[in-house]
């Protein structure tokens, strides 16, 4: 059998969304959920619980919005020494 790319699902508290899914994607997510029951033994009771670990993982794996987010949350440059500071003006 082929390994699915979820494994068992963490228990994490929720933030709640609501959305509407095409019929054939939910038809999908239920069977993907029949199937991660068989695979872990863990019962899937509620087939949209999946939703958030596949997009986790779905985010996790592009490397676009990852580097994308790199650079935004990375630190500005240090400032570049430019040695001495000097003054014309008599002191």
């Amino acid at each position: 059998m082929a390994k699915l790319k979820l494994g068992a699902i963490p228990d994490d508290k929720p933030v709640k969304l609501s959305l509407e899914l095409p019929a054939a994607v939910h038809r999908d997510l239920v069977a993907y959920a029949e199937a991660l029951s068989r695979e872990t033994g863990q019962p899937v009771s509620d087939p949209a619980k999946l939703i958030g670990p596949m997009l986790a993982r779905f985010i996790a794996s592009d490397r676009a919005f990852s580097k994308l987010r790199s650079v935004r949350t990375s630190p500005p440059p240090a400032p570049r020494w430019s040695g001495p500071a000097t003054s014309n003006e008599p002191g």
